[in-house]
């Protein structure tokens, strides 16, 4: 089974063959943040997690991105960005469902004897689902509507 690097790597040529504009853009783009990691000093080994991460970045970017045009009405540029998620995500595995993240809040929640810091719980939360494709905002968003109820 091909490295994430590699599968990267192949849809990148794909994507030159097909031209694919858009998707030969993301992944130009994507291919120049590893190369960017690779070159920063303590060299970190580019394993399938640590270019996740740098995907899982690139796709808080365009979110970020897609709030603020869509709060200045360009409709057309939040599009591109939803596009360009939706390439980005091919290379994410699953995200885990409200349904999986709520059960891990009520029992952080019971075994910390009612911890009412939000921070806190969160951080325990992610920790648990360490190395899975969970989204922290969400996470963050369950621990506060349960600590309110």
């Amino acid at each position: 089974m091909p490295s994430l690097l590699e599968k990267l790597e192949e849809d990148l040529k794909a994507a030159l063959k097909a031209k694919s504009e858009i998707e030969l853009s993301v992944l130009r783009l994507l291919k120049s943040d590893i190369q960017l990691e690779k070159t920063k000093p303590g060299n970190v080994d580019l394993t399938d997690e640590f270019i996740q991460s740098l995907i899982k970045r690139a796709v808080k970017k365009r979110n970020e991105s897609i709030e603020q045009f869509s709060k200045a009405g360009r409709n057309e540029l939040a599009e591109k960005e939803q596009k360009e998620i939706e390439i980005l995500q091919k290379y994410l595995p699953v995200e885990i469902s409200q349904d999986q993240i709520n059960p891990v809040i009520e029992e952080i929640i019971n075994k910390t004897e009612g911890e009412k810091h939000t921070g806190k719980i969160t951080g325990m939360v992610m920790a648990r689902f360490k190395g899975q494709n969970i989204n922290g905002s969400l996470v963050k968003e369950l621990v506060e509507k349960r600590l309110k109820n």
